[in-house]
């Protein structure tokens, strides 16, 4: 799986590793290092792939980039930062980035990254029905929702939560985000809502809170279910 990479970071170095790394692997890579190149390139060329330094320099760092392109391109962006901080990957994630990858990372784990986005591009333009996590199946059609074959019944709420994390498998979810899309735009600031049905929806699939194997803690950011 290959695609178009726009790199946007002002690190000529960065740049000159990202374009040989994801070059060996086949992706058609162009690199810019601000953020007006990087709003105008994503237009032009129109990539599969941003990848995102936040600490870009000028007025317009990478949150600002993020927020103009978002309703923009359906581009995904992955946000590469030095900033490991939570508040910086939750703000990036509520902005829309699809993933976040602390810096250095290597070569093998970034690509492994994109192809994961790629892959959910490619599943939600095919409209893909059923979301399966190991022997975790969700059909978003029927909304139906089985364990090894076993059906589980959930409340609607506890539904449209795993309903959100299905719709983006394998990308972490912020707990702001799914308060917003499950209990409604006004629903901020209160974390346990989420957690307590999070909680709920673990016990009726027979999943291990300390192990999970489908829905996964971001620590200090929200929830991934595995894909």
């Amino acid at each position: 799986m290959s695609g178009r990479v726009l790199v946007v970071d002002d690190e000529v170095e960065m740049q000159r590793a990202l374009r040989a790394g994801l070059g060996y692997h086949d992706f058609d890579v162009r690199a810019v290092g601000n953020g007006v190149d990087a709003i105008r390139e994503a237009a032009t060329w129109r990539p599969d792939v941003i990848l995102l330094d936040l600490g870009l320099p000028g007025a317009l760092d990478g949150f600002g980039v993020l927020e103009a392109l978002r309703p923009a391109t359906r581009a995904a962006v992955i946000v590469v930062s030095v900033m490991p901080g939570e508040k910086d990957k939750v703000r990036a994630l509520d902005l829309g980035a699809d993933d976040y990858l602390v810096k250095p990372f290597g070569t093998e784990e970034l690509v492994a990254r994109i192809r994961a986005v790629l892959r959910r591009q490619v599943d939600v333009s095919a409209g893909e029905p059923v979301v399966r996590a190991g022997d975790l199946e969700i059909d978003l059609a029927r909304r139906s929702v089985t364990v090894g074959g076993r059906t589980v019944k959930l409340t609607p709420t506890e539904y449209e939560l795993l309903r959100y994390l299905a719709l983006h498998a394998g990308k972490p979810v912020t707990h702001s985000t799914l308060l917003r899309q499950v209990w409604g735009e006004y629903a901020v600031g209160d974390k346990y809502n989420t957690r307590y049905v999070v909680a709920q929806i673990r016990k009726k699939l027979g999943d291990d809170p300390a192990n999970p194997r489908y829905i996964v803690n971001e620590p200090g950011v929200g929830y991934r279910l595995e894909s």
